[in-house]
């Protein structure tokens, strides 16, 4: 018999996110599933709605923006309590939050100086959360903060710990960051374009260092990146996001080799991976919607070369394809759209 899937650590399901004091719907009836050890990557276009999802996820949205439907639950219960039941993260109050972040969920962003204090060396930043969730000693703290920067690959990590963000490199930085995140063993680690400012060599660092997080700790790992060759070498699914919708998912490979959307084909055309001879860059043609402004029908129609008349006049819902995964396609099950194989993106 095939081994049972493991358990779910995040369940997203209908969610649905408004900006601007709610007049306007961002995302819509987005819905997935990271399970423990798995990486599920969120991929689209700048305002396709992923970091708001991923943001919604840590309570961190920004002013204006709100979850006006749906829920965000996370397996498990209060960790002070040590309830069984599972927490939904879309009905926490502050107090929640605080109790949630850094305990079961971790988040790692783009720039991380940006969320380290300059004037503060980076392993007090560590040490002091450390005393205060777990009740750690000084001297522990420093001790338990000098191991995790080991774990995360730092040398000379005494020596680290002593330094102020400003003597650090970018990548150290991001290091520094991950510690932070992983030092309170988060079931869920969140990071959105963790890699995106890093130069290739440290991206790669960064990309195997969550890797074996995943594999030492059963992290669920969910990572935003426009970077589709970094999804393809982390993730083990994909979810593809267009104008705020949920328009393709599945797992990595089978989404790569043979998309199901459109939309999805065309991100793998502009994005070449594997193809490092071409000269000319590709582009979608045309613009997304604007937000608030949704077409009656798919909202990928007036930008796609296979859609039909029906596809603008009704809304469309998604739809299985085969064996875990579906889109939000009309024409999914009969056309033939062309990908590209793992093994040209991992050559």
């Amino acid at each position: 018999m095939p081994a049972s899937p493991p358990d779910p650590v995040l369940t997203v399901q209908g969610l649905h996110i408004t900006v601007d004091h709610g007049r306007t719907e961002a995302v819509r009836d987005v819905s997935f599933t990271v399970r423990a050890g798995q990486a599920v990557g969120l991929v689209g276009e700048s305002g396709s709605g992923k970091t708001l999802t991923c943001r919604s996820v840590l309570g961190a949205l920004p002013p204006g923006c709100a979850v006006s439907a749906g829920t965000a639950t996370l397996a498990g219960g209060d960790p002070d309590a040590g309830a069984a039941d599972a927490t939904e993260l879309t009905a926490l109050d502050r107090r929640g939050w605080e109790r949630l972040r850094g305990v079961r969920l971790g988040a790692v962003f783009q720039d991380p100086a940006s969320y380290l204090n300059p004037s503060l060396t980076v392993g007090r930043q560590l040490a002091e959360p450390l005393r205060v969730r777990q009740g750690l000693s000084r001297a522990d703290a420093h001790r338990r903060a000098v191991e995790l920067f080991t774990a995360v690959g730092l040398h000379q990590p005494e020596q680290v710990y002593h330094r102020y963000p400003h003597e650090l490199s970018g990548g150290m930085l991001q290091r520094v960051l991950i510690a932070v995140a992983v030092a309170g063993d988060p079931e869920l680690l969140v990071a959105d374009e963790a890699t995106t400012a890093l130069d290739t060599v440290v991206q790669a660092e960064v990309l195997d260092l969550l890797g074996r997080l995943r594999a030492e700790r059963g992290l669920a790992l969910l990572l935003v990146s426009h970077d589709l060759a970094v999804v393809a070498e982390v993730c083990d699914r994909i979810v593809v996001l267009y104008a705020g919708e949920v328009v393709e998912d599945g797992p990595t490979d089978e989404v790569l080799a043979a998309p199901a959307h459109p939309y999805t084909e065309a991100l793998l055309r502009v994005a070449s991976i594997g193809d490092w001879s071409r000269r000319e860059l590709a582009v979608i043609p045309g613009r997304p919607p604007e937000a608030g402004r949704t077409p009656a029908g798919c909202r990928f129609a007036d930008r796609c070369a296979h859609a039909l008349p029906d596809c603008g006049r009704q809304q469309i819902e998604l739809r299985p394809v085969g064996d875990a995964r579906s889109s939000r396609c009309l024409r999914a099950g009969e056309l033939h759209l062309t990908g590209t194989a793992l093994q040209e993106v991992n050559a």
